[in-house]
């Protein structure tokens, strides 16, 4: 039996309480099907607050490539060196593409956690206009 009390201390160590629910938590969507998540309010802001600073790092990363790109000049007039500055072009663009594709994600990833945040506020409202 001392097994099995083990076995529950470390499952509310990692989990908390399974056994009393949360207020007030409701189901803050997913992509599609089977998934999601469940958040407060306030736990959400903190996430969207979270993804916004990482979108900063990535648009000032985004700016560091511009700035790369253009200053990259041969360091001669002959061929091999314009050949050498190209291959770096052409990575840098592989490179800013990449880093567009990520601002992307994230902006649109922002947006559906500010509408899981904006769902779950209005049915907390209605949960508790519904107790008074």
């Amino acid at each position: 039996m001392d097994i099995v009390n083990d076995a529950a201390s470390a499952i509310k160590a990692v989990w908390g309480d399974l056994t009393t629910p949360k207020e007030p938590t409701v189901y803050g969507g997913g992509g599609g099907g089977g998934g999601g998540f469940e958040m407060s309010p306030e736990e959400l802001k903190t996430v969207i607050g979270l993804w916004e600073d990482e979108l900063k790092k990535v648009a000032k990363d985004g700016q560091k490539i511009e700035l790369i790109m253009q200053d990259l000049m041969p360091p001669g007039q002959d061929e091999a060196s314009s050949s050498y500055v190209n291959s770096g072009i052409d990575s840098l663009l592989s490179l800013q593409k990449q880093n567009d594709s990520m601002k992307a994600y994230i902006e649109g990833y922002i947006a559906k956690l500010e509408v899981a945040r904006s769902k779950t506020m209005a049915t907390d409202a209605a949960n508790t206009m519904r107790t008074t």
